[in-house]
């Protein structure tokens, strides 16, 4: 029992952000090491395949989802635009696999589609697709694809762009073959896809396909792990992230001989997402107008002459003095009642904070109190204090309000 305790707290824990369900904890599933671009460098000699540069491999496993990743992997290293990394499988078993799932498709497909694939590569599989159901739209896109002969699809040499190229093409079907286990993010990629897919109100079937390693726990290979490759792909990994998604699952199934995960599934909105979106939206339109409404305010507080106070020069006061524009030559005068902070200066705009018996002899007309949800406790501090009490401005409902005079929670 001591040795099965010990061995526990000899587990490494590496903290890591999981690309297929955001898990934070992950353990060292394969020796760390470092090794050349595997298939897209193709080297042109003996020597420059010896001194190709060595990149970082650490893959590491999500204790959560199973999810197999390098945290090393850093995209920018990888020259797709180079080389594209094409698949090359002409297998009878593969091609009996990619019928199957063309097959599905078109069962799927409404009387005039629009199916886009992201990553079309050589454009085979989209390519087949429209030969099989010509009255639809095909589009691919790959800003490395290497197409050649297909007439019946138009093929893109650009990213796709959920946030623009959802509402321009509005498609029935989205496809992405070998793609998600090259990306950084690829929950977040699904997750962006599925909101765009939600906010313009079309739900989009779409269909991931994936290598699975489920075998890599039984048979120990290690050939599956290369750098060009950051995610790789457990069937309970894949689907706890088609699961983080605002979708309904149609089908998850596997292809030639367990090698390869998919699923079908509809990206749908959720009333809490939508909810949260709007509300979101208001708040930020609003604060937007209540910005200069505020700014506003100060300048003629300011033109009238009256002399101001802005009690707290740290935290929520400086936040408030920065977005409002409260410069230190229109409003010099900045008091706290913490004597720590007393004769430091406020971060951003720069008056120096006096500690609040200040305005014992130099009262003021004006105290605009920042932190609202403190201003009882203030102006209590103030009547102890025996500090003079003018008018008290807070923040409320996107403007400056008087205290004592107009409504408010506080």
């Amino acid at each position: 029992m001591v040795y099965a305790k010990q061995q526990q707290l000899d587990v490494a824990v590496r903290e890591a952000t999981c690309p297929a369900c955001g898990c934070y904890v992950a353990v060292p599933f394969l020796t760390k090491n470092w090794q050349p671009l595997a298939t897209i460098a193709w080297p042109e000699s003996a020597e420059v395949a010896r001194t190709m540069p060595r990149l970082p491999n650490d893959f590491v496993c999500c204790i959560d989802c199973g999810h197999i990743y390098n945290m090393a992997f850093d995209y920018a290293t990888v020259p797709y635009s180079d080389k594209p990394n094409l698949m090359f499988n002409r297998g009878a078993l593969w091609s009996s696999f990619i019928r199957h799932v063309q097959e599905t498709m078109l069962v799927y497909l409404p009387a005039n589609p629009v199916v886009v694939e992201i990553g079309h590569g050589d454009g085979s599989f989209l390519a087949a697709l429209a030969e099989a159901h010509p009255t639809g739209r095909f589009i691919g896109f790959d800003p490395n694809g290497a197409v050649a002969g297909h007439h019946l699809a138009e093929f893109r040499a650009e990213y796709f762009d959920p946030i623009t190229h959802l509402p321009e093409l509005r498609p029935d079907l989205i496809i992405s073959r070998h793609v998600l286990e090259h990306l950084t993010n690829p929950l977040g990629f699904l997750q962006r896809l599925s909101f765009i897919s939600a906010l313009i109100g079309r739900p989009t079937l779409t269909y991931f396909e994936v290598p699975c390693v489920d075998r890599v726990f039984d048979t120990l290979r290690t050939v599956d792990f290369y750098y060009e490759h950051n995610s790789h792909f457990t069937t309970r990994s894949f689907t706890r992230m088609l699961e983080r998604c605002p979708a309904r699952i149609v089908e998850i199934g596997h292809g030639y001989d367990g090698e390869v995960v998919y699923g079908f599934m509809e990206l749908v909105s959720t009333p809490e997402q939508m909810e949260t979106t709007w509300a979101a939206q208001r708040y930020f339109s609003a604060t937007r107008e209540s910005r200069q409404t505020i700014i506003r305010q100060l300048d003629n507080l300011h033109a009238s002459g009256r002399s101001v106070a802005i009690w707290g020069g740290t935290g929520k006061s400086a936040a408030f003095l920065l977005r409002y524009q409260c410069d230190a030559e229109r409003f010099p005068l900045v008091v706290d009642s913490d004597i720590v902070k007393v004769g430091t200066f406020v971060p951003g705009t720069g008056q120096e904070i006096r500690f609040r018996d200040w305005l014992i002899t130099h009262p003021v007309d004006v105290v605009i109190i920042p932190p609202q949800w403190r201003a009882r406790d203030i102006i209590a501090e103030m009547r102890r204090e025996q500090i003079s009490i003018g008018a008290i401005l807070i923040e409320h409902n996107g403007q400056l309000v008087d205290f004592f005079a107009e409504e408010h929670p506080y």
